[in-house]
């Protein structure tokens, strides 16, 4: 895929290349995602069941062990830097559960708070948090004290404590109204714990509606209360359809997609975009790319296939030795699956394995690699 750049000049730069942004800003340092111990456990989800991986980073391997069963479908995870909890969101709407036979929206949605033990075993710790609507994606903050929870319908954040013991706690009432945009799509804390950004894409113009903007939604953030700061939104947000985020480690750099998930390598030197494509003849691939360590702004250097169709998802380990790939769709040739790769010193994915995850029609919805304790 060739790379190409457009510069457009607005409350803050935006460099565009191929669907991939950077937006300079102050951040502070993410020095804790490096150096943090080798071993961790790799999760998957098929529609309610959270599939637990043994790692095997050395050899690059995963062992497949007893699954986990949540009340709804799994939507998204965030595993707590700082104590031994994921945190995992589900729900029995949106578009995972098109053709079940539910309503859209559904009626059940929660998080449920896990407690990770040194083997990658989860044990369910407290009450779910019940959620208003389908969480379409969630974060903690850098304390680990509250959980961030982004809806896409209606566009939304509410904000829910943690508790001391790492269970999930009330939702904190906010003093104003918030500014969620449409459809908003993944919600980030700035390192520094002093901001938020919520990522919303709008939605595409249809023979009977006008297309709704996209924007960044920026608040501050103080213990949990958020107020709105600033709303970036590029031509009017007409065609900026942004989706996902991720922040440089050392730089002042925050990376912006338009369409596929993205994230930094750890060592600050790469960033890695998921491109979908429809199956059967869609491409579906991993584009790295290199960054300039002094201007930020990334060159293409690798398209790697992800050896199956959709992938909606997929993570680092935190040491940036690996890449698992959750390729979402099942076809009549290859099942959904997760795809792993090495990543090589000059930032390059070379292919090992994969592992076929289908179970019926569901599909594969999340993956991530979790720093085992």
């Amino acid at each position: 895929m060739p790379g190409r750049l457009t510069r457009i000049t607005q409350a803050w730069q935006i460099y565009a290349v191929v669907g991939l942004a950077t937006v300079p800003m102050i951040v502070g340092a993410l020095g804790s995602s490096i150096g943090r111990s080798p071993r961790v456990a790799l999760y998957a989800s098929v529609g309610e069941e959270l599939i637990p991986f043994s790692v095997d980073v050395e050899k690059a391997t995963l062992t497949r062990r007893p699954s986990i069963m949540l009340p709804g479908f799994v939507q998204e995870a965030w595993a707590s830097p700082s104590s031994r909890f994921l945190y995992v969101a589900w729900s029995n709407g949106g578009a995972s559960y098109a053709g079940a036979g539910v309503q859209p929206r559904g009626d059940q949605h929660g998080v449920t708070a896990f407690r990770v033990d040194g083997d990658g075993t989860l044990h369910a710790e407290g009450a779910p948090a019940r959620l208003r609507a389908r969480a379409i994606h969630i974060t903690g903050d850098g304390s680990a004290r509250h959980l961030l929870v982004a809806y896409n319908d209606p566009s939304g954040i509410s904000v829910y404590s943690i508790n001391g013991d790492g269970t999930l706690g009330a939702e904190v009432a906010q003093a104003g109204t918030i500014d969620a945009g449409i459809y908003a799509h993944q919600v980030r804390v700035v390192p520094g714990n002093r901001n938020v950004i919520l990522v919303t894409r709008g939605n595409q113009a249809t023979a009977t509606t006008k297309e709704d903007p996209g924007a960044l939604k920026v608040f501050r953030y103080n213990d949990g209360k958020l107020s709105n700061e600033v709303s970036i939104a590029p031509g009017n947000g007409i065609g900026f359809r942004s989706r996902h985020l991720d922040f440089h480690p050392t730089g002042p750099w925050v990376y912006l997609t338009l369409e596929s998930p993205i994230h930094v390598h750890p060592n600050g030197e790469f960033v890695y975009v998921g491109n979908r494509g429809a199956p059967p003849n869609g491409s579906n691939n991993i584009a790295v790319f290199r960054i300039d360590q002094k201007s930020g702004e990334p060159t293409l250097i690798q398209n790697m296939d992800t050896h199956g169709f959709t992938p909606r998802t997929f993570s680092l380990d935190p040491e940036g030795r690996m890449l698992a790939v959750g390729n979402q769709t099942t076809t009549d040739a290859v099942p959904a699956n997760v795809a792993l790769f090495r990543i090589r010193p000059d930032g390059q994915l070379e292919f090992v394995s994969r592992q076929d995850l289908a179970v019926g029609r569901k599909p594969l919805w999340w993956a991530g690699f979790v720093a085992l304790p």
